[in-house]
C-alpha cells in the first residue's frame, strides 16, 4: 500500500525555518521531520511513498537524491575523480516525488497523484506531524468499518496551564497543559479510491473541506488514537520535539 505525504505548503507560522526551506524538511535532531514521518510507516512495512511537492520542491528532491551518499561512508580520490562507497546506510524506500505547485491547497495536491492511487486504498498524512499510531491497527480498523475515508482523531496537549478556582477566585488546582478535550485531526488517514469521486483538477480545493462532504455522506470514519501525537507547527514544536529526540525520550521513534 502507497503511503502520500502532503509536504508543498509554506509553513508560515515557523518562518524562521521556512524562509529557506519547505516545512516537511526542518530538522528534528539532524533529520527533516519528513524522514521521521517515513521511519513511522516503514516501522510498520510500509516503504512506497509518494511525495507531494511545491514550495521550494527541488530541496525534497535534493535530499533524497543526494541521500545514498549523505548516510555512506566513502573514499573520494580527488586525483582519478574516483569515488569509492563503503558501508551505507540506506532505507528501502521507494520515493515517487510529484510537483504539485506553489500555491496549490490540499486537495488539488491530492488530486495530481490520481493515477498512482485510483485502483487501490492508500494511506495519507501532513508532513508536518509525528506519533506513535500503530498503523497495523489503524488498517485493520479502517477495513473493518468499510467507509472511504478513516482519520486519526488525537487530542492534543493544551497550549497553557488550566487554573480551577472557587468564585472568590481561589486557585483549587494547577494543571500544566492539560490535554484539550476536543478530538482534532492528526492526519494518518486511510482512504479508498473513491476519495477522487470528491476531488478535481483545482489549485483552491481544500482537501478538509471535501472530507466534511464524505462525513456529510456517512463516509468517513475517526480512528481515536489516544497516544502521542505532536504537530510542528511553530519554532516552539520544533524545539521540543529536538529535545525529545536529542534526550531519547522521543515516542514516535518506534524503530529506535
Amino acid at each position: 500500500m502507497k503511503v502520500v505525504i502532503l509536504a508543498g505548503g509554506l509553513g508560515t507560522r515557523l518562518s524562521e525555518e521556512t524562509e529557506l526551506k519547505p516545512k516537511p524538511m526542518v530538522e528534528i535532531g539532524g533529520r527533516p521531520i519528513l524522514w521521521h514521518i517515513m521511519k513511522i510507516y516503514s516501522y510498520f512495512g510500509f516503504n512506497d511513498f509518494i511525495v507531494l511537492t511545491g514550495y521550494k520542491s527541488h530541496l525534497i528532491k535534493e535530499y533524497f537524491l543526494d541521500y545514498y551518499a549523505r548516510y555512506s561512508d566513502l573514499t573520494i580520490d580527488m586525483q582519478s575523480q574516483s569515488v569509492e562507497m563503503h558501508k551505507t546506510r540506506t532505507e528501502p524506500w521507494t520515493v515517487t516525488m510529484l510537483y504539485t505547485g506553489a500555491d496549490t491547497q490540499t486537495g488539488g495536491r491530492l488530486f495530481r497523484a490520481k493515477k498512482y492511487l485510483e485502483k487501490e486504498p492508500f494511506m495519507l498524512t501532513y508532513g508536518d506531524g509525528v506519533g506513535n499510531i500503530d498503523i497495523a491497527k489503524l488498517l485493520n480498523f479502517h477495513k473493518a468499518s468499510e467507509k472511504i475515508v478513516t482519520v486519526t482523531a488525537v487530542q492534543p496537549k493544551g497550549r497553557y496551564g488550566v487554573l480551577t478556582m472557587d468564585k472568590a477566585g481561589l486557585v483549587e488546582s494547577f494543571q500544566e497543559k492539560p490535554s484539550d478535550s476536543a478530538w482534532i485531526s492528526g492526519g494518518f488517514f486511510v482512504m479508498q479510491p473513491q476519495i477522487f469521486d470528491y476531488l478535481k483538477n483545482d489549485d483552491n480545493l481544500v482537501l478538509e473541506h471535501e472530507l466534511d462532504k464524505v462525513a456529510q455522506n456517512g463516509k468517513l470514519q475517526a480512528y481515536k488514537h489516544s497516544g502521542f501525537w505532536h504537530p510542528m507547527d511553530t519554532l516552539k514544536d520544533k524545539i521540543d520535539l529536538t529535545d525529545m529526540w536529542m534526550t531519547g525520550h522521543a515516542p514516535w521513534a518506534m524503530w529506535m
